[in-house]
């Protein structure tokens, strides 16, 4: 088990004569619980991150929430090699819109090696995706006033109903491509900045959880991710994944050592996202319904 508290203030002067402070709070608790039986043994987590200390979940919760996890894993099994409907938990879910935000970055854009650089306000999703970059989310742990390089944010629609409306730009990237900068600029003190996202988020859909678990006869239920092989060139895409299998709509045998793969530019057309959307993280998406995608295993 883990808890952790920090506050930090950041300081940025720049050539230009801005000269701002911003001051930072963040409060954490997580556990990992480990299981046994008949030799063979599992793990699993569960966690709370806010920027209040009076925001995180309550510890006793957490705790029966990992042993429940954990013991739901006991006795798993690879899946039948084939295609199928893929559910990302939230917990996942998040890489998806990650892999969105790494799609649009304006420094990728710049360098022509997104499979996204020909796509501004073209369809690029599915009509239920809406991405959000929100700077101004009230609580939000990467709510922010100016960006690394002093230029005031502002609150961006990177994708609405599924079409491209912005890249994620900074002062170097946007005089490449010859438009305004989006205040995105994310910089540490050992190099220079580059473009980022504050709050990024996926609008929740109309369905619960529930009712996309429902929905599918035969697929996989993922709750955790391993290794990466994802290209943001072609957009291929290739990881290890763990979870249940979904058999007549209903969650069944817990599955380990599975492969998901598919191609971005499919999966971003067929996203169906769920109605639970949390802000647990600077990148938050709820649960969604990725329809065909290949599942490797046994």
């Amino acid at each position: 088990a883990d808890a952790s508290w920090g506050e930090g203030e950041t300081l940025l002067m720049t050539s230009n004569g801005f000269f701002g402070s911003s001051k930072k709070s963040n409060h954490s608790v997580s556990v990992v619980v480990i299981a046994e039986k008949n030799g063979k043994m599992e793990r699993d987590y569960d966690y709370s991150s806010k920027v209040y200390g009076d925001d995180l979940k309550d510890g006793k919760n957490i705790g029966l929430e990992a042993a429940k996890k954990t013991l739901a894993r006991m006795g798993a099994q690879k899946p039948v090699t084939g295609r199928y409907p893929v559910i990302f938990d939230p917990r996942v879910s998040r890489s998806i819109a990650s892999h969105f935000a790494s799609a649009v970055n304006g420094a990728s854009i710049a360098r022509k090696t997104s499979f996204l650089k020909d796509s501004l306000n073209h369809k690029i999703a599915n009509k239920n995706v809406t991405l959000i970059d929100d700077p101004f989310l009230k609580r939000g742990l990467g709510s922010r006033l100016f960006d690394g390089e002093g230029l005031g944010t502002s609150k961006h629609v990177l994708i609405k109903d599924g079409v491209l409306e912005n890249w994620l730009l900074d002062l170097s990237s946007s005089k490449q491509l010859n438009i305004l900068p989006t205040a995105n600029a994310k910089r540490g003190i050992s190099g220079p900045p580059a473009p980022g996202v504050t709050n990024l988020f996926l609008l929740p859909g109309k369905d619960s959880p529930e009712s996309l678990v429902s929905s599918v006869s035969n697929g996989f239920y993922v709750t955790d991710m391993i290794g990466s092989s994802v290209s943001m060139v072609t957009g291929d895409y290739s990881r290890g994944a763990s979870g249940f299998w979904i058999k007549n709509g209903e969650l069944s045998t817990p599955i380990t050592e599975a492969t998901i793969a598919g191609n971005l530019k499919d999966m971003f057309m067929t996203i169906e996202p769920a109605n639970n959307l949390d802000f647990t993280h600077t990148i938050n998406c709820p649960t969604i319904l990725i329809d065909n995608m290949t599942i490797a295993g046994n």
